[in-house]
């Protein structure tokens, strides 16, 4: 059976920019968002953003509205992310801003960020080297802290 995984909005952005969305898709997992992060993937493109929701991400309707103390928190992608999460019983988020991955272990859930499923990538054998994908992240003005690159790539030994 294939792990589900609730994916937030600045992930697929940040994979989009790194060209590696084609190569995510392939991972062992059901990837799903919901409509909240469709929105704002939509809103991006209509903003002349080059963005796109590829055909490997399936989207859901959460089944409550979201809370009010989520949304004051959190921004809307992240709050509805780890609702669906809750909801649907999928253990698994992919977040990348740190607010929002505190929130989303605060209530038990496991967390993967862009990079982890680059790495899970590498680790499967889709990729031979995961630095080209930082790198166009970066060139694409993706922000990483230099020291947690440094660390990832070392424990990919690179």
């Amino acid at each position: 059976m294939t792990e589900k995984i609730v994916v937030n909005t600045s992930p697929m952005l940040s994979l989009g920019k790194m060209q590696a969305l084609e190569i995510v898709g392939k991972l062992p997992f059901e990837f799903v968002s919901p409509t909240e992060v469709e929105t704002e993937i939509l809103a991006g493109a209509n903003q002349g953003y080059d963005v796109q929701i590829p055909e490997w991400l399936k989207i859901l309707r959460l089944q409550n509205s979201l809370s009010p103390l989520a949304i004051a928190s959190l921004d809307t992608g992240e709050a509805a992310v780890i609702q669906l999460a809750l909801e649907q019983n999928i253990e698994l988020v992919c977040i990348d801003e740190l607010k929002g991955r505190r929130a989303a272990s605060a209530v038990g859930l496991k967390i993967i960020g862009s990079l982890g499923l680059i790495g899970k990538a590498k680790t499967l054998g889709f990729i031979p080297e995961i630095s080209p994908f930082i790198q166009k992240a970066k060139s694409a003005g993706i922000y990483y802290d230099d020291i947690l690159i440094k660390t990832f790539l070392k424990s990919f030994g690179e």
